[in-house]
């Protein structure tokens, strides 16, 4: 399947994308819109200052109705008015640490609001393809040194995780229970750890990078000898945007894949952390400093064969290009924080992303 074709399928669909003022949100919705679909978000306000979703050119472009995921209610409302025929589900509470320090919350908005999303698509038979996106976290985690594979065991440690692994569970209840009629075909993605331009959240390492690389200060790194599978924002999101379609045009292609890097690239963060340092210049340097904090996974890698089969995917930038294409988007914001002209080269990026390969 051809990514130039499956940005040219969502001209004049119908999209409804909850978590759209979010950081992989926000990217997505700037690429279905140039798509020509018709979007419509369902999102809290911004979960950051500065945020992407203000920058992006996106307001007035699309239907952004701002609410809360555990409102059934509001929800219903958005989907008689929008009658999407796609649901893309990126609504989370999405912090580890977070989840330690408020898990009532996290269940409610990565538990309940999957159970919602889910009886609107239920409720409204306009929509023909759900595409819920979890986590490479799900996953019990036994610190292998293998990658996961779908049909390992779905058992998150932290709240985060656990309540991923819930919105797994959730997920696969709703399509048995009412959507083997073919009605409607429901999916889920779990994807590695994105980075790219425009994330400002707490307590992730590459947004910790940029502001202390404009801080002109050290980067302090918690664990740099912890594994992770990070990729760039564009990639999973180009895999969503392709499992969606496929699905719609063929309930056979619903299922459960997980999308990540190469296992080439699934690095530490210490490694990563040097990428970035070597990328952005400036004598930019880095210190190892523990705070102490909640438990953290030190392994964690996805097994994608799955994915790559079905589809015939494969990633389109390594782990240094995600480093690379993230340090220019951020070196642009640099030039005027108080206002940033990113978009130029956020629909470059998306362009080189769609336009000159298959997926």
């Amino acid at each position: 399947m051809d990514l130039r074709e499956v940005f040219e399928f969502y001209k004049g669909k119908k999209v409804l994308v909850t978590g759209h003022t979010g950081f992989k949100g926000a990217w997505l919705c700037r690429i279905l819109i140039k798509a020509g679909a018709e979007v419509t978000g369902y999102s809290l306000e911004p979960p950051t200052v500065p945020d992407l979703f203000s920058m992006a050119g996106l307001e007035g472009r699309m239907d952004s109705v701002i609410g809360d995921i555990r409102d059934l209610d509001h929800l219903k409302r958005t989907f008689e008015k929008a009658q999407p025929e796609l649901v893309l589900h990126l609504a989370a509470q999405p912090i580890v640490r977070d989840s330690y320090k408020d898990p009532v919350y996290t269940y409610e908005t990565n538990v309940m609001g999957t159970v919602n999303i889910l009886e609107c698509v239920r409720l409204f038979p306009c929509v023909r393809s759900f595409l819920n996106v979890t986590t490479d976290k799900v996953y019990e985690n036994m610190e292998w040194e293998y990658g996961y594979r779908e049909n390992d065991r779905l058992d998150g440690y932290d709240p985060y995780s656990n309540s991923k692994s819930c919105s797994e569970l959730v997920t696969h209840s709703y399509k048995k229970s009412f959507f083997e009629d073919g009605r409607c075909a429901i999916s889920t993605c779990r994807a590695g750890n994105v980075i790219g331009g425009g994330d400002f959240a707490n307590d992730r390492i590459i947004p910790d990078c940029v502001r202390a690389a404009m801080k002109k200060t050290d980067i302090i790194v918690r664990n740099p000898h912890s594994t992770r599978p990070f990729q760039h924002v564009l990639e999973p999101l180009a895999v969503y945007m392709a499992v969606a379609k496929a699905q719609y045009e063929d309930g056979k292609y619903a299922g459960y894949y997980n999308v990540g890097p190469d296992d080439k690239d699934c690095v530490t963060t210490g490694q990563l952390v040097d990428l970035f340092c070597e990328a952005w210049g400036d004598g930019l340097s880095w210190t190892s400093q523990s705070d102490g904090g909640p438990h953290e996974a030190n392994f964690l890698k996805l097994d994608c064969s799955r994915v790559k089969r079905v589809f015939g995917w494969t990633p389109r930038w390594g782990v240094k290009d995600a480093i690379r294409l993230t340090v220019e988007w951020c070196r642009e914001y640099e030039k005027d924080p108080a206002d940033p002209q990113v978009t130029e080269i956020m629909d470059r990026q998306i362009g080189e992303m769609f336009q000159s390969r298959g997926l």
